[in-house]
């Protein structure tokens, strides 16, 4: 199977997509904001409000909603590690020897939060679960440093293998190798990727994962603030809140997650991200360096690899999947539902065994737009009603088979009497939405619209002003359809005419609208609308 990564780096957002053979099979996108909490970030929080009847915890970590903490997510070993972090905040001088694990009281499980935290605590908390929707990050007392080969657990003592391991004599190589390097009171999760993985290669990474677990507390260290005015001293409580590990970005994260043998290569439009990239390749797999590459395309990239249609039409409302079957995919606060249309085609006489095999497609693109939309939580699909006890299970197997490939924990329920099957899928982020919609192509979203027979002539005094403002050398994208307008006359087209006279190379972008145009810099980057207006 030929995997591949593309990375879209514009002003305000990353875009990420991942193709297996050629099929976009997943696709997230990254605001640029500095306030984006995303999972594994590591925060000094302060506790807003405890909430007995919940046996939580609401935690201000800086985002507009406060987070939420479960008394289960404290971690049995939070009254050590609770001292600890209080310990290293109060003398930012010296740093407190680290607790062996379990030298503490453990936590039960039928414990009270209310005994254990009160309003306005400082705590130390990781994100789990971004926030979705209205619903503020999901928060754990239990920090954990995830790697490529494995996850580092501080305040724990004991060495876990992935059960994917299947190898005995190689989950006890792994197991007795990371009980010898790990630094004394720590965990350690051995993820499936350091399966053969050499000794000197595992501690590398073990020590990478120490020195980032290090960084972190000399950050929560505050400054000694006995020297300094009531004023400051105020100012420095109100900045105790915040972040003190962030995660990698989302592009490096999912290279670290999902980066195997099978990538063929790794696509960046922007130099600094290519670098970045690239020295992590270099330092998870020397020998695949090479396919980290930079792209210096005239056409946007995921128009150029075929990716911005794979877009649009798999991720709108309604979704074909062949056959003239198509499904439509709605979402509500609580849950997703998918309905299974066999649309006006018939592949057989027969209403059962149509239904069957109409189901047996649906199931194929169900379990990829999960995939590709990351969509969570619970969904319900209701396919094509049968008959067949014996149909019905076949289905249900084979959906199963279908979600096993996923990597998100999930489960799936029969069917119902009534044709429904209940998903649930893990969530720890919000689901891909895009709008794949475009703006009228007359009005342009106003209902009233300018003479389209002088719109090239408008486009060229845009031209022009450009020009004179930046030089020669800016590209201009256009539609398609415009495009192909532009072009007509090959010679005494107006793209040749724009190009002798303003140096401007024209080029098509599928994302834009018919009369919308965006122009490109000599340096590569998208003149911004303030740029543009100057």
């Amino acid at each position: 199977m030929k995997s591949e990564l593309f990375v879209d780096v514009q002003p305000d957002e990353v875009t990420i997509a991942l193709t297996e053979d050629g099929r976009l099979q997943e696709i997230s996108r990254e605001k640029s904001a500095e306030d984006n909490f995303s999972v594994g970030n590591i925060y000094l929080g302060r506790v807003k409000k405890v909430m007995p009847a919940l046996n939580a915890a609401f935690v201000d970590v800086g985002h507009e909603k406060d987070a939420f903490l479960h008394y289960l997510d404290l971690g049995p070993q939070f009254i050590p590690f609770r001292k600890y972090v209080t310990a290293l905040m109060s003398d930012r001088r010296k740093q407190p020897s680290q607790p062996v694990p379990n030298s503490g009281a453990n936590l039960g499980k039928d414990g009270q939060i209310a005994d254990l935290l009160k309003t306005g605590d400082l705590i130390l908390v990781q994100v789990i679960k971004e926030p979705i929707n209205t619903k503020g990050p999901r928060l754990t007392a239990e920090i954990n440093l995830a790697g490529r080969n494995m996850v580092l657990l501080p305040f724990a003592d004991k060495v876990m293998v992935s059960q994917k391991i299947k190898r005995e004599a190689e989950r006890s190589r792994l197991k007795q190798l990371l009980q010898a390097i790990k630094p004394q009171g720590f965990g350690v999760i051995v993820r499936t990727m350091a399966e053969d993985k050499r000794a000197a290669e595992l501690d590398s990474e073990m020590r990478l994962l120490a020195k980032r677990w290090e960084d972190t507390l000399r950050k929560l260290q505050l400054p000694d603030t006995k020297a300094k005015s009531k004023q400051n001293a105020a100012r420095n409580r109100d900045e105790e809140v915040r972040l003190v590990n962030a995660e990698i970005g989302r592009t490096i994260g999912i290279i670290r997650d999902i980066f195997s043998p099978d990538f063929e290569s790794i696509q960046i439009n922007d130099e600094e991200m290519f670098g970045e990239v690239k020295r992590y390749v270099e330092l998870i797999a020397p020998d695949k360096a090479g396919i980290v590459r930079l792209y210096t395309g005239e056409q946007p990239l995921f128009d150029h690899f075929d990716l911005t249609r794979q877009t649009k039409t798999g991720l709108g409302r309604v979704v074909g999947f062949g056959n003239g079957g198509y499904l439509t995919i709605d979402k509500t606060e609580a849950l997703f539902s998918i309905d299974v249309n066999s649309g006006s085609k018939k592949l057989f006489e027969d209403q059962e065994e149509n239904a069957f095999r109409f189901n047996m497609l649906a199931a194929d693109e169900i379990a990829h737009q999960m995939r590709l939309r990351d969509i969570g939580g619970i969904i319900i699909v209701d396919f094509i009603d049968m008959d067949s006890k014996d149909n019905q299970q076949k289905l249900y197997d084979h959906v199963r088979m279908l979600m096993e490939k996923d990597r998100a924990k999930h489960h799936v329920l029969p069917l119902t009497k009534f044709g429904l099957m209940q998903i649930t899928r893990q969530r720890v982020r919000p689901a891909v939405e895009m709008d794949v919609t475009e703006v009228c192509p007359t009005c342009m979203g106003k209902g009233k619209i300018q003479p389209s027979i002088l719109f090239t002539d408008r486009l060229q005094n845009e031209i022009e002003t450009y020009a004179a403002q930046y030089g020669r050398g800016l590209r201009l994208q256009l539609h398609p359809f415009v495009y192909a307008y532009v072009c007509k006359g090959w010679l005494t087209s107006l793209k040749a005419k724009w190009h002798r006279k303003y140096g401007v190379r024209v080029t098509e972008n599928q994302n834009l609208g018919m009369l919308d145009r965006r122009f490109i810099g000599q340096d590569g980057k998208q003149l911004t609308d303030s740029e543009q207006k100057q």
